[in-house]
């Protein structure tokens, strides 16, 4: 089998002693005679399997015990018209705008009558290259909470200081980033991520939420409120079973890594071996402020549009799939999930190099 490195932003890369682990289970799941995929979500052996797969977030991530953790379906777009839905009726909403999936985020707030929303901050001055600073003083201490992308999947800017929001809560969208940081979990009010990243296959969507923020509003839908859902332990309806499964395989995997002590060891010594090669090159450059850089979204350019898309086909025969950069933004983005083997980093920084070298050779350089 030809040797293929995942850029994909997501639906990104999985480990492969998970993929082993699951195509060794996939027809018989423990001497059932049934598939994971075939149990019914009130059997005694799926309940094993969500029940484990939350202890052992709770476990990698130290999640105290007044949050509670909810495995539930939509992705963390259905997030962006539940958090304000829950927390913010007849309220003021804080948002700080750093990118793409901040601005649906605010979009999403500004479609619901009873919530104020309020950006506070935003770097969409200089294309979200950055992240803007905001202090306590700019936040309303009667607020809903304060909203914020911890990573900016597209543009490939990070937050590495929280904002301090005092006693108003602070939630996340934490899609990208989540399992490859040392956030605590104590400085937010609500984390929530897509699977789809750095957790397991599209389908599942993570929210740990703090205990007091559970009921705040009558919310109009069953399905789309916290607190039943938080008492009904994520099975008031049919979860997305197969994914919880891989969820909790991954779990595993990153807790034989280390844990996120040793995944960030290692997805931090991804992105400075990029980091580095694009720095050093004659041809190459980051557009992100050198001080707000995603480790696990890294865009770059060439500044020509015709040399990157030339740069992208050639990348795409030697094996490194979906490279292209998001097309808000163009150029090239390596998305370097914790999964991404570090060999990938190796190999694409090989190639750029191979790339760089012919076209100085093509147009006359040394």
């Amino acid at each position: 089998m030809t040797t293929v490195y995942n850029f994909s932003a997501g639906p990104a890369v999985l480990p492969k002693p998970v993929l082993e682990k699951a195509k060794s289970e996939l027809l018989d799941y423990q001497n059932s005679g049934m598939s994971v995929m075939e149990l019914s979500h009130r059997s005694s052996l799926f309940e094993a399997i969500i029940q484990d797969a939350e202890q052992l977030l709770r476990e990698l991530m130290q999640i105290p015990d007044n949050y509670q953790v909810l495995f539930l379906q939509g992705g963390a777009s259905l997030q962006f018209t539940m958090v304000p839905l829950n927390l913010a009726q007849n309220k003021k909403a804080h948002y700080i705008n750093t990118g793409t999936w901040s601005k649906k985020a605010i979009s999403e707030a500004k479609k619901l009558a009873t919530v104020e929303v309020d950006v506070l901050a935003s770097s969409e001055d200089k294309n979200f290259t950055y992240i803007p600073e905001v202090t306590e003083a700019m936040i309303d201490p009667d607020a809903a909470y304060v909203h914020i992308t911890t990573n900016n999947t597209i543009e490939g800017t990070a937050f590495t200081d929280l904002p301090n929001t005092g006693n108003v809560p602070l939630v996340a969208d934490m899609s990208s980033n989540i399992l490859a940081n040392d956030y605590k979990v104590s400085d937010f009010g609500v984390i929530y991520a897509g699977a789809q990243k750095n957790i397991g296959p599209a389908g599942l969507t993570v929210v740990i939420i703090r205990d007091d923020l559970l009921g705040l509003c009558e919310v109009p839908s069953a399905m789309l409120d916290y607190k039943l859902q938080a008492d009904n332990h994520s099975l008031y309806n049919t979860p997305p079973t197969y994914s919880i499964y891989i969820a909790k395989l991954v779990f595993e995997w990153i807790k034989e890594q280390g844990a996120i002590a040793g995944i960030l060891k290692q997805d931090q010594e991804k992105a400075a071996l990029l980091y580095e090669a694009i720095d050093r090159s004659a041809l190459f450059s980051s557009p992100v402020d050198p001080a707000f850089r995603s480790l696990t979204n890294i865009p770059f350019v060439t500044g020509d549009e015709a040399l990157d898309k030339k740069f992208v086909a050639q990348a795409t025969q030697q094996g490194f799939e979906n490279l292209k950069g998001h097309r808000l933004v163009g150029g090239m983005r390596a998305s370097l999930y914790n999964a991404f083997p570090i060999e990938g980093v190796h190999a694409l920084i090989d190639f750029m190099q191979t790339f760089e070298q012919e076209f100085t050779q093509e147009n006359g350089g040394n």
